[in-house]
């Protein structure tokens, strides 16, 4: 057991020593993210700092199983698909990925996730338990796909993506203890120091970007995650969805009235929720620490509810995305700059 207590600050400074040798990396070799239309910053900054996000975790998530902390299933099942997700955003920032391999990449890496997992848990619907069987499958696998997607998407201004992983990973975290299994904690907390370390260069005004390595490494793992406490106790795929709920309903909006209004979904745009916000408001920091705040007074009070049995997760989700979902659409999300 006294083995957590170096690997924990292993996570934190290989981040955050990572994430600085990386910047230098990116500046000499050019790897800038230079501003455009489609773009919410205005300065031109390096990219891929995630990749320590990734480096960080992987080795600590190994760490945990070789010391007996964790299950090698649980390793396997977060690294393996973790890693090729990585991989892929890796080679796409680095030059370019076509969107149909991207896609065929993170399908692969979805499905082994699931494979590992052994299909989709068992969901609870008001009291009665679905077991999906082999659908289940097919329907876990499309859920990785775009919650790791999304989490693309919503990566586009100062210290989102990074303080909505840490924030899900310390409520995840609070869901395990409340629900007597802390056995389980050793996960959660170990993303959230990683994203930590990469937090410190990331905070507004950034000086380095996450890019797709780290977002879509961070999407899929929190998916699996997700999927992983689902299976110590139904009723937390649901708290988890809850967590997440800001990011789901942002991506999610943005996508069907861009769908609605006829445009082409895979182009670059700047029409999600946040994005606007940030343009009124003028400020990266100000929308980010409003989803912070979003979270912890009204996203976290109803995950533990539904942790604890005291609001059923189907209807607890409803009630959590419905102010989220307003908010969204009056704020325009998917519309078009005027």
């Amino acid at each position: 057991m006294t083995s957590i207590y170096w690997i924990l600050p292993f996570a934190l400074i290989s981040a955050l020593i990572g994430t600085a040798l990386l910047r230098r990396y990116a500046l000499s070799n050019s790897l800038i993210d230079v501003p455009n239309s489609r773009s919410s910053h205005t300065l031109p900054t390096p990219r891929g700092g995630g990749v320590a996000i990734v480096v960080s975790f992987i080795v600590s998530t190994v760490l945990l199983g070789t010391t007996g902390l964790l299950p090698w299933s649980m390793v396997w099942g977060l690294v393996m698909p973790g890693a090729l997700v990585a991989l892929i955003g890796f080679l796409d920032d680095h030059g370019h990925v076509p969107a149909r391999w991207r896609l065929l990449g993170h399908f692969t890496a979805a499905a082994l996730a699931m494979f590992i997992l052994g299909g989709l848990p068992v969901l609870q619907f008001f009291h009665v338990y679905l077991d999906f069987g082999w659908v289940g499958f097919g329907v876990g696998t499309v859920f990785l796909v775009w919650l790791l997607n999304l989490y693309n998407f919503m990566d586009g201004i100062d210290g989102l993506a990074s303080l909505e992983a840490i924030f899900v990973a310390i409520g995840g975290t609070l869901l395990y203890v409340l629900t007597s299994t802390p056995e389980f904690v050793w996960l959660p907390i170990t993303l959230a120091l990683s994203v930590s370390g990469f937090l410190y260069w990331n905070f507004p005004p950034a000086r380095i970007f996450m890019g797709d390595a780290g977002s879509g490494f961070l999407g899929i793992t929190l998916g699996v995650l997700s999927l992983q406490a689902a299976l110590t106790n139904p009723s937390l795929l649901w708290s988890w969805l809850i967590l997440l709920g800001v990011f789901i309903v942002d991506a999610t909006c943005t996508l069907f009235v861009r769908l609605l209004r006829g445009e082409k979904v895979y182009e670059a745009h700047r029409s999600h929720a946040y994005q606007i916000a940030s343009r009124r408001t003028g400020s990266h920091q100000r929308v980010t620490l409003a989803v912070v705040g979003i979270n912890f007074i009204w996203l976290l009070p109803l995950s533990v509810l539904v942790c604890l049995g005291q609001l059923d997760g189907f209807l607890g989700v409803l009630i959590a995305y419905a102010p989220l979902v307003v908010v969204a659409l009056r704020l325009k999300a998917g519309q078009r700059d005027s």
